[in-house]
């Protein structure tokens, strides 16, 4: 019986308003303490002390998912129903914040789309700060306008899912809302108003001064004085306007020339591809390439002419270093020599370069008994096993 809407509700949305709650969350309710001790025999006129106790909103929290006190006293009010005028005062409700959003709540899930707008569009101006207890049991810091911008933004809100609601500029279009009004514009129009005040004072101000600087006039020697400065300014800008002009006379001149040259050169090159039968633009764009290839392949030769004419230098220079050499060397023994002395010296190295040919062919050429072996123990152990007819050690 305590679960029980009450017999005077109306359907809302087609069905019961305790509905509007799903069945997994209506369930908790009913199992929570709260609900059964503090929730039972209540009407509208005291669920309003119950609401003014509340310290923080939320939905569900903890392991078992129990269901707020928030939640609880929404619940309450959906089973019996209260009046709109009592809802709206819950909204208008400016001490309490938490019992001004549970009225919001209420008026999201069972209210007609315009009074939505209506009603809570004016609690964005409404900053105070709200304890939201999360799914884990902590808390988090929110705001009155931010619960309200997620009643009037999502479809969900404190594990509840909320009816839909048109778009505003819907219900603008079709006649039954007027446009939003901000809650800034009439302090937009007042500074509007007084930067205008301002600005006739201001001007009132400045055709006053003006007066005045023509009522006290300065003397006639003052104003001889400014009439010379004035005809001193004239005469020098009438001599800068002179040589300005001269100046761009010239200019205009060589840039007509540069613009009748540039001009011939293109006529008579358009008339040699109109000859040729070359005006196309792919014909174009393959003249293009070529010349691009042209003066690349140039580059690439002037890099390579650089380079060999650097190496040839090198070159010379170390075959002049290698021939001074020879001829220094070539002087060095032949420079007192006598025929007969140069027939022996010439033996004397032919029989050297023999002597040394032959020693480096025994040094290629290793003993294959292994006497020659660089260890003197190993070397002694072949020559034994040589004088014996044995094949000498492998190591």
């Amino acid at each position: 019986m305590a679960n029980r809407t009450d017999p005077a509700a109306k359907s809302v949305h087609g069905t019961n308003p305790q509905n509007l709650v799903e069945k997994i969350l209506r369930s908790k309710i009913y199992q929570n303490s709260y609900w059964k001790e503090q929730c039972f025999g209540l009407t509208a006129e005291t669920l309003v002390d119950k609401a003014m106790e509340l310290d923080h909103f939320g939905g569900t929290y903890g392991g078992n998912r129990k269901a707020t006190p928030f939640m609880c006293l929404m619940m309450k009010m959906l089973q019996i129903q209260p009046e709109k005028e009592i809802v709206v005062e819950f909204i208008k409700n400016e001490d309490y914040k938490y019992v001004r959003i549970l009225g919001a709540l209420y008026l999201r899930l069972v209210g007609k789309p315009t009074d939505v707008y209506q009603y809570l569009e004016p609690l964005y101006n409404d900053y105070r700060k709200l304890r939201c207890m999360l799914a884990d049991g902590s808390f988090a810091l929110s705001h009155v306008d931010e619960f309200i911008d997620l009643l009037l933004t999502t479809d969900y809100a404190c594990d509840v899912a909320l009816p839909r609601v048109p778009k505003r500029w819907t219900l603008e279009a079709a006649g039954q809302l007027e446009p939003r009004r901000s809650a800034l514009e009439d302090d937009f129009e007042e500074e509007e108003e007084k930067e205008e005040e301002d600005q006739t004072l201001v001007g009132l101000d400045s055709i006053a001064l003006d007066k005045d600087h023509r009522r006290g006039r300065s003397s006639p020697r003052e104003r001889d004085r400014d009439a010379k400065k004035r005809d001193m300014y004239r005469q020098h800008r009438d001599r800068n306007y002179d040589r300005d002009y001269d100046y761009d006379r010239g200019r205009g001149r060589e840039r007509d020339r540069d613009r009748d040259r540039d001009r011939d050169r293109d006529y008579y090159r358009d008339r040699d591809r109109l000859r040729d039968g070359r005006d196309h633009p792919r014909e174009r764009d393959r003249e293009y390439h070529r010349r691009e290839r042209e003066k690349e392949r140039d580059r690439h030769w002037d890099r390579e002419r650089r380079r060999s004419r650097s190496r040839s230098h090198s070159r010379g220079r170390d075959h002049r270093d290698r021939d001074y050499d020879m001829q220094s060397d070539y002087k060095k023994r032949h420079r007192s020599a006598s025929p007969q002395n140069r027939k022996r010296l010439d033996k004397d190295a032919l029989e050297g370069e023999q002597k040394k040919k032959k020693e480096k062919k025994e040094k290629k050429e290793p003993a294959a008994d292994g006497t020659d072996h660089p260890d003197p123990e190993i070397a002694e152990a072949n020559r034994l096993r040589a004088a014996l007819g044995l094949k000498p050690l492998k190591l």
